[in-house]
């Protein structure tokens, strides 16, 4: 049997209420919260806590999709990398640098497109939009 999970995109504005709205519908029943990481969403989706266990089937349906795409698209994911940019003590400042350059000529990713790629990676969830 497939897991459905719905990330109800209307909740989504930015990358604080990304975070948000995966906590509210991946973390039900934990007592703690995901970090705002790209990282610690790849580990969230091997599962082994919140609604995920293990390598099972799991559909996520993603509300507002389209919409999504563009709040969490080349805007923020400048506004992200040059907040990032502001705590040398924290970040590789070279390679943030190099991520901004591409992601302003064109060739970079934004925060959306990394998040589908993760999603991706994983082969036993499915998007559907």
């Amino acid at each position: 049997m497939i897991k459905t999970i719905v990330l109800d995109g209307y909740r989504i504005h930015d990358i604080p209420t990304f975070y948000d709205e995966v906590n509210r519908t991946f973390m039900k029943g934990e007592g703690w919260k995901l970090g705002a990481s790209l990282d610690a969403l790849d580990d969230l989706l091997y599962g082994g806590y919140g609604v995920i266990r293990g390598n099972e089937p799991v559909q996520i349906i993603w509300k507002n999709f389209e919409q999504n795409k563009e709040d969490l698209g080349v805007e923020t994911t400048r506004l992200h990398y040059k907040q990032k940019l502001q705590h040398p003590d924290i970040f590789n400042v070279s390679v943030i640098k190099r991520q901004l350059d591409e992601l302003e000529n064109g060739t970079g990713k934004t925060y959306f497109e990394i998040i589908l790629e993760i999603i991706s990676d994983h082969k036993n969830i499915e998007l559907v939009v």
